[in-house]
């Protein structure tokens, strides 16, 4: 159940930062997506708390930052054009390396 609520807490963050881009953006919308951003961080930090109860926190806040910022930056190319390139890659997966490290560290949970 755990992870349930740290990969719910991901999505809120990711999305939410989604919509801070957007609105950020200031077309007409821009207070929807300020509000959604609002809600969403929330929502974030609400779900982070009750991870924090199931996991170390260094796992938790490792898994958390480590894939919010491994997908929006995947969101970043694919919606916003931000740029790509091979160091940006190995970077990523060196993220995702060092959260599959911390989770399998032989720490018990």
């Amino acid at each position: 159940m755990g992870w349930l609520w740290l990969l719910s807490s991901i999505v809120c963050e990711v999305i939410g930062t989604t919509f801070l881009k957007l609105a950020s953006e200031g077309d007409e919308r821009s207070g929807l997506y300020s509000f959604c951003v609002v809600v969403l961080y929330i929502a974030c930090f609400a779900l982070l708390g009750v991870a924090m109860r199931h996991f170390p926190l260094s796992t938790v806040y490792a898994t958390w930052s480590g894939l919010g910022v491994s997908l929006l930056a995947i969101i970043g190319v694919m919606m916003f054009g931000d740029q790509i390139n091979p160091l940006k890659v190995i970077s990523l997966v060196l993220v995702l390396v060092g959260i599959v490290g911390l989770n399998f560290s032989g720490v018990s949970h």
